[in-house]
């Protein structure tokens, strides 16, 4: 039980495709009084083109994160344990970052990501829209996920490999935030 404490706040990094809604909603199920805000729930402010963001440094403090920031200081007020988010951005945003306890990055393979993106978002469309976004990714969106590694993936305080089963994750997770909030405490 809380007992007066601020919620720990998890974030959760990776990918499209990475599994972060996947292990997020996860966590959620297997921690003990928590909460969890998807970054996909909000229509933010932001760049209007991804790679032409990217090309230009890709700064997340270009992005309007108002909704997210206001409903997470909402659930900080609430007598919570934890609060895992679903957010690509990690500590790099100092809108949010500043209220992150623990930032981890599941390094999914960039073809296993591809893969469960085409599943999970054209499941019902035409090859034709397949094979267009198979273009654009090859022609941009890759830098993309290649930008994501090289900034976000390195301030992680945890690194988790995305091939792994999701409860497999989720237990290393857990095992690293346990290990963490006992440091904390000592």
């Amino acid at each position: 039980m809380n007992k007066g404490k601020s919620p720990f706040v998890i974030a959760i990094a990776a990918v499209s495709g990475g599994g972060k809604t996947t292990i997020t909603k996860l966590l959620n199920q297997k921690l003990y009084n928590s909460k969890i805000l998807l970054f996909d729930d909000y229509d933010f402010n932001g760049p209007d083109d991804i790679v032409e963001w990217i090309d230009k440094g890709g700064d997340p403090n270009e992005w309007d994160l108002t909704p997210l920031v206001n409903d997470l200081k909402a659930l900080l007020a609430e007598p919570l344990d934890y609060i895992v988010i679903d957010f690509p951005f990690s500590y790099k945003n100092l809108q949010l970052g500043k209220h992150i306890n623990f930032s981890v990055f599941i390094d999914t393979p960039l073809d296993i990501a591809l893969a469960r993106r085409v599943i999970r978002d054209f499941s019902n469309r035409s090859t034709h829209n397949i094979l267009y976004d198979m273009e654009n990714y090859i022609s941009r969106g890759r830098r993309a996920y290649l930008n994501m590694l090289k900034t976000i993936k390195p301030d992680a305080d945890l690194v988790v490999d995305g091939t792994l089963q999701v409860n497999e994750i989720a237990n290393v997770i857990l095992n690293n935030v346990n290990a963490e909030l006992t440091l904390k405490n000592i």
